[in-house]
């Protein structure tokens, strides 16, 4: 048994061992060996943080109950040896980085493992002062030491407390001692106890206060104990009060602050914050590049060995193409890439399982898994199906299909790295063919951007490039195609140059005159073909064209006041159409700018005026002339014949309006005023003006009709009896024929005279074999003919205006024939195959029998075998008329 003064600690500079050692009372009868280790924990204090391979730093003490003293010791930190005799020794060197260093050292007894924590400390952060004390092992049960002593402050003298001269230091127990319980931990004692009796008490958390009862001390010794485990992750430290009372007398001392601090263990795993890890890598990624991070806590003491948490790559699966496609930071848990030859296409997921241990990777562990999605790179270069093509595409078509390129891509569908562009990078130097990315993003489609003409360039050779949405992630290859486009020859359109044509000509060119030359080119050189002219819309009909030549000539007169003029101009549509088995038609305007020539006198506006015979007011006639302004006004006017001698006439002060004035009282009637009214070249008409002279007297003029002013009431009612006497003789007249017709009984008619009977015959319609029938047939050729006017189909040309009726008879006849031609042009005319409906005409025509005209007997010369040819029914025929005497 050792024997130690209260208070006092086994201290061993440089790597001592402070321990209690096992001490039995004599004579005692509870004296019971149990195998195990003399101490709940081993702390052994340095003086420097780095350790030197070889320091020997203490020794841990076990007892097997029997007189063994060599035992197979075993340190769960490798950098850590004990000798057989328990010596504590470094393998190599160590740094305490946390000033502390936490590890187990175990031992077999009786198929059994038996461990004690160990901890190493820095004495610099853990030394003591000189008025410090610090509990720093434990006693095992059963084992018999002097307990460690915590004197009150002394006092001055009797039960006076004095100022306190050191402070108390903090008791260290472990976390989840074994016992048994109650265990002491230390024993409280006064100063006092020697010349009174003391009795002593706890108070405070863990006391009297939740958790009550945990600790508990002998009122007569002052030893205090703990009744259970601690746990240092539930509280690290319990704060009580001690006091002292002195029997009889009353408080003995102040009372005492205790601190119990739960010393932590590593009895916590680490904890993976989340159970898999999930992240991904692209798959283009080098050595070095991060990836993601795991991470794990340990509810032990933060920042001690317990919870220093470390991070190991256990596993890789699959394993290809190397089983350390990764690496782990085992402080910081960042994974990074450690082998390049990650590929989507062949392995697109990684599962590592991680081992996250404490005690700086030496202690408990626990495991978890990352998984790691490779991602696409791009990596894959698109690549053609067909490497070359060769097509056909017609000319002068926009927008036409030339081809679709199919393209294949090994990058993951549908990402930018696998959709494709394309470019048409020669061969097209004018733009003539647009390439895009089809639907499917994996193929090219190129259209022609403009028309392509064979007479120019019949063959074309692009080469076409693929590439995807997104650069390369890595140097690859470009994929090309080639495509030969042949161009196809179309019967084109002969074109009029220019397509409108405008030429200045006067308006009295004489009939036959040669107006102007307006030819068309047949743009199909390769092909040796003929154009011929014609004029589609010649409104006025006044122009004809030379078939073979396009000379247009003047056919009748063209008048620029027509109603077919405007703004001075005449517009013909020209045709020009190619001699090819399906005709192509070019189209030309003709504008015939026409110059004014005076053809046209001009003339009064009202035909009709009323004035006064009593200071009669001036009358202001208007004139016109539809000559342009160099053949109108100024005008002049001259009365005529008698006209004369009762009226005046001259020209108001612009020369556009004429002033009649009646200058001798009239009687009242119908005057006749005849002016000559002459343009400023001399051109003259003589206009009638029919003037109502009435009686009255200046502006207001009041016209009445003498004749129908002089009839009374008197008048009026005889005319009115004499229409009721009329009447009635027509009624009596009427009902004397019905009475006479009465008395008749055999009727007007016999029933059998049927000369003025009226017979009704419906219309002649098509036979059963005629009711449904393609009139399409009909049209073949016709679609290629915009010369040839449809009458199936809706008009597509403006309706052309006919010539209103001339007030001059001499011009009758033109009048006529203009019409007639906007007839002849006339698209909304009916049509040549309108259903026409008859009438009975009645009998007695004077022309002779049909019937009396025979079949010629010369058909028997005729070859009736090419009827059998024309079908079925024409068969018949030709079984009729061809087959002789049969």
């Amino acid at each position: 048994m050792y024997s130690k003064q209260m208070g006092a600690f086994w201290f061993v500079e440089l790597g001592v061992l402070i321990l209690f050692l096992q001490a039995f009372k004599p004579g005692s009868s509870e004296s019971k060996c149990l195998p195990g280790f003399n101490s709940e924990i081993y702390i052994f204090k340095v003086e420097r943080n780095h350790l030197q391979s070889g320091r020997r730093l203490g020794k841990v003490v076990y007892n097997d109950c029997t007189s063994r003293t060599s035992f197979l010791f075993h340190s769960e930190d490798s950098r850590f040896k004990v000798d057989g005799d328990g010596t504590l020794k470094l393998k190599r060197g160590l740094t305490l980085h946390n000033g502390h260093k936490e590890f187990y050292v175990s031992t077999q007894s009786k198929g059994k493992k038996i461990m004690v924590p160990v901890r190493v400390l820095h004495e610099a952060r853990h030394g003591h002062h000189h008025n410090h004390h610090e509990m720093t092992t434990q006693p095992k049960p059963g084992a018999s030491l002097s307990l460690p002593v915590l004197n009150f402050p002394k006092s001055s003298g009797g039960l006076k407390r004095r100022k306190r001269d050191w402070v108390i230091p903090p008791i260290n127990f472990p976390e989840n001692d074994r016992g048994p319980f109650p265990k002491n931990m230390v024993q409280i004692r006064s100063n006092n106890d020697k010349e009174v009796k003391i009795q002593y008490s706890i108070t405070g958390a863990g006391a009297d206060l939740p958790p009550v009862g945990l600790f508990t001390v002998d009122k007569n010794s002052g030893t205090l104990y703990v009744t259970q485990p601690l746990d240092r992750e539930k509280k690290d430290k319990y704060i009580l009060l001690a006091h002292a009372v002195a029997v009889g007398a009353g408080v003995a001392e102040d009372p005492m602050e205790i601190i119990v601090k739960v010393i932590d263990m590593n009895d916590n795993k680490p904890v993976f914050t989340q159970n898999p890890f999930t992240g991904t890598v692209p798959e283009a990624s080098k050595p070095g590049d991060e990836v993601m991070q795991v991470t794990a806590t340990d509810a032990d003491e933060e920042g001690s060995a317990n919870s220093d948490v470390r991070y190991t790559i256990i596993r890789q699966e699959p394993s290809l193409p190397s089983p350390n496609m990764f690496v782990i930071n085992p402080v910081t848990g960042g994974i990074r890439v450690n082998a390049p030859g990650l590929d989507r296409e062949k392995i697109p997921k990684y599962t590592l399982e991680i081992q996250a241990a404490d005690m700086e990777g030496n202690g408990l562990t626990s495991f978890g898994k990352a998984i790691i999605t490779v991602t696409d790179s791009n990596d894959n270069a698109p690549q053609f199906v067909t490497p070359s093509y060769t097509v056909s595409v017609p000319e002068n078509k926009v927008d036409a299909l030339v081809v679709k390129m199919p393209v294949t891509d090994g990058d993951e569908p549908h990402s930018s790295a696998w959709a494709t562009t394309y470019k048409i990078v020669d061969g097209d130097p004018q733009g003539l063919f647009s390439v895009s990315t089809g639907p499917s993003k994996l193929e090219g489609i190129i259209i022609t951007a403009k028309p392509l003409d064979f007479e120019k360039n019949n063959k074309y050779t692009l080469l076409v490039t693929v590439q995807n949405e997104v650069p390369f992630a890595i140097s690859l290859p470009t994929s090309t195609a080639t495509v030969v486009v042949n161009v196809e020859d179309v019967n084109e359109a002969p074109v009029f140059t220019p397509v409108e044509k405008i030429i200045r000509k006067p308006e009295d060119l004489p009939v036959n005159s040669d107006l102007v030359l307006y030819t068309a080119t047949d743009p199909d050189t390769a092909r040796s073909q003929k154009v011929s002219y014609k004029i589609r819309n010649d409104p006025a009909g006044w122009l004809s064209i030379n078939k073979d030549t396009g000379l247009i000539k003047v056919k009748s007169l063209m008048d620029r006041e027509s109603t077919f003029v405007q703004n001075n101009k005449y517009s013909v549509i020209v045709l020009g159409i190619d001699n090819d088995e399906i005709p192509a038609t070019g189209t030309g305007t003709l504008i015939i700018e026409l110059d004014d020539v005076n053809d046209n006198a001009p003339t009064i506006d009202e035909s009709v005026i009323k004035v006064c015979n009593k200071e009669s007011s001036p009358q202001l006639l208007s004139v016109t002339d539809k000559d342009s302004a160099g053949f109108a006004a100024p005008y002049t006017v001259q009365l005529q014949g008698l006209s004369q001698s009762n009226w005046t006439a001259r020209m108001n002060d612009t020369k556009t309006g004429i002033i009649l004035t009646l200058k001798t009282m009239l009687d009242s009637g119908d005057y006749t005023v005849v002016l000559r009214v002459s343009d400023n070249q001399g051109l003259y008409h003589d206009s009638t003006v029919q003037a109502s002279v009435c009686d009255c007297k200046g502006a207001d003029v009041q016209c009445t009709d003498k004749a129908v002013a002089g009839f009374g009431i008197s008048s009026i009612l005889g005319i009115l009896g004499a229409v009721l006497l009329l009447l009635l003789l027509s009624l009596l007249l009427l009902m004397f024929l019905r009475k006479r017709g009465g008395e008749k009984k055999e009727p007007l008619l016999q029933e059998d005279d049927v000369r003025d009977n009226i017979y009704y015959y419906d219309e002649e319609g098509g036979g059963e074999d005629d009711q449904d029938f393609d009139l399409s047939v009909l049209h073949k050729g016709l679609d290629n003919r915009p010369d040839v006017f449809r009458n199936d189909i809706a008009p597509t040309m403006a309706r052309p205006e006919y010539r209103p009726r001339p007030a001059n008879p001499a011009d009758i006849g033109n009048f006529i024939d203009d019409n007639l031609k906007a007839a002849d042009n006339d698209p909304t005319a009916p049509p040549y195959d309108s259903l026409l409906v008859f009438d009975y005409e009645g009998g007695g025509s004077e022309a002779g029998s049909l019937s009396s005209l025979n079949s010629s007997n010369s058909g028997d010369d005729q070859d009736y075998d090419l009827l059998q040819e024309w079908g079925p029914r024409f068969k018949k025929l030709s079984d009729m008329y061809g087959g002789g005497e049969d």
